[in-house]
């Protein structure tokens, strides 16, 4: 994994990549058939799991990393409801695993790291390593955790906070330079309980050593209702979804590539001769089919810290293409896909793909646009139901988690757009989240939310 400094050294050439990270995330740009063929794709059917917790292809299986409430390295617990994770190379061959935790304003405290007295109390954790320490002494109890975890043993080596005091910590994504961006999906404002308006992106660096990043929110990247974000490493440009029925997509261009604490502009994306399009095929103007592609230019925001929640509103009246529910982000070797959870004639879901511009953020993208597609939209359950949270795996395809009204699951989608299902939670109907491979392509960590389990699983991966 590159350092902060090798990476700005090459993104000034727009020629940086994910020398650890993008080796086992990579994607085929490969055109998106939509008539599957006959050759089977993926794992075979899902077996029955004996101990009724997750149900994968026969020669697949899984263990508990961790669950809700265990008592961590640092003393603290771990939290309630993970969600969005990224991996990173560790030393000593192991991988850093960090998670989110979407706890909400109201949540109670037991579903954060504190016990309600004693050793791991609230009052054990300094106030500066809380965003938001509260006024009575609570505040924000979301944040993140990291895993340290050994993928030839399978077995986790430590775990422990490394963000503290924010809300509803979502989904994000990771960087170049080994950190985390964590996103607040929410617009929480400062009051009785509360000492600080929420609503933003922190960075957490990967590190094993038990570390609490320094909480501190990236303001020029938007106060909205954040849900993910993905950087493309060969311009420094990092995209942003919004979890809203009529949400945006936005970009935001760093002053100086991984130095996203030094100011940018924050940008929304609006499609090339159609101002503002509605992509949600909710009946309201023309069906757009999937396969169909965009050109797209980016147009400047301002006020971005904004107190009224209104960017998307704004954005869009000014011309910007609006989005049912964007929530997973993930960048592939060529591009971004976008699950717009909500989307589709059936709001069923649809899954978009961004490829940049090759002078993506420069003042030459006009000559050649970024083009956005329709990479896919089901609107068959049997296939994808309300996709979520998402990843690209070593062999190029997209990995998909639902979250729908029942039973949900893993679903891979190849480059043709052809759907196959690679796991089911046997436990609950709580929505799966935070897949991701691990930096040797060996596990697929995954989130079983409302149980608090994060599972790690194993199995013939190359036959793919």
């Amino acid at each position: 994994m590159q350092d902060r400094r090798h990476f700005l050294k090459q993104a000034s050439a727009l020629t940086a990549g994910f020398a650890g990270l993008h080796l086992f995330v990579g994607c085929s740009t490969a055109g998106s058939a939509r008539t599957p063929d006959s050759t089977p794709v993926g794992f075979g059917p899902l077996q029955p799991d004996p101990d009724g917790v997750f149900d994968l292809p026969k020669g697949f299986s899984y263990q508990i990393v961790s669950r809700y409430g265990d008592e961590m390295d640092d003393g603290f617990r771990v939290p309630h409801r993970p969600d969005g994770m990224a991996t990173f190379p560790g030393p000593d061959g192991t991988t850093l695993l960090v998670r989110n935790h979407e706890i909400n304003a109201d949540a109670p405290l037991e579903e954060g790291p504190f016990r309600a007295e004693g050793d791991a109390s609230i009052s054990q954790m300094p106030e500066a390593d809380r965003y938001d320490p509260g006024v009575k002494e609570r505040g924000g109890l979301g944040g993140t955790t990291t895993v340290v975890y050994d993928t030839d043993r399978q077995a986790v080596r430590r775990q422990f906070v490394s963000l503290a005091g924010t809300i509803r910590n979502c989904a994000g994504g990771p960087t170049p330079w080994n950190s985390w961006l964590t996103c607040e999906e929410t617009v929480q404002k400062a009051n009785d309980t509360f000492a600080k308006d929420h609503g933003y992106v922190f960075e957490v660096p990967a590190t094993a050593s038990m570390h609490r990043a320094e909480p501190r929110p990236i303001k020029a990247m938007g106060r909205f209702n954040h849900e993910a974000v993905a950087v493309d490493p060969k311009s420094g440009v990092v995209y942003l979804s919004e979890d809203r029925d009529d949400g945006l997509l936005y970009r935001y261009l760093p002053n100086e590539p991984g130095e996203l604490q030094k100011g940018g502009r924050l940008q929304c994306c609006c499609v090339k001769g159609q101002p503002s399009l509605d992509t949600r095929n909710w009946g309201e103007g023309p069906m757009i089919e999937p396969g169909t592609t965009f050109e797209v230019e980016w147009m400047d925001l301002d006020n971005v810290d904004t107190p009224d929640d209104d960017l998307r509103k704004r954005g869009y009246n000014d011309g910007a293409a609006r989005f049912a529910r964007e929530e997973g982000m993930w960048y592939g070797e060529d591009a971004t896909y976008v699950a717009c959870t909500n989307g589709g004639t059936d709001a069923k879901g649809q899954v978009w793909r961004y490829v940049p511009s090759p002078y993506e953020g420069t003042d030459r993208e006009t000559d050649e646009p970024g083009r956005l597609e329709l990479f896919v939209e089901p609107n068959d359950t049997t296939m994808l139901e309300n996709a979520d949270n998402l990843t690209v795996a070593p062999w190029g395809d997209v990995i998909a988690c639902e979250d729908g009204p029942s039973t949900d699951r893993l679903v891979g989608i190849t480059p043709e757009g052809q759907f196959y299902e690679l796991g089911r939670n046997a436990m609950s109907d709580s929505e799966l989240a935070g897949a991701v491979f691990s930096p040797d392509g060996s596990t697929l960590f995954m989130n079983i939310q409302h149980e608090g389990l994060t599972l790690a699983i194993t199995g013939p991966w190359k036959e793919a």
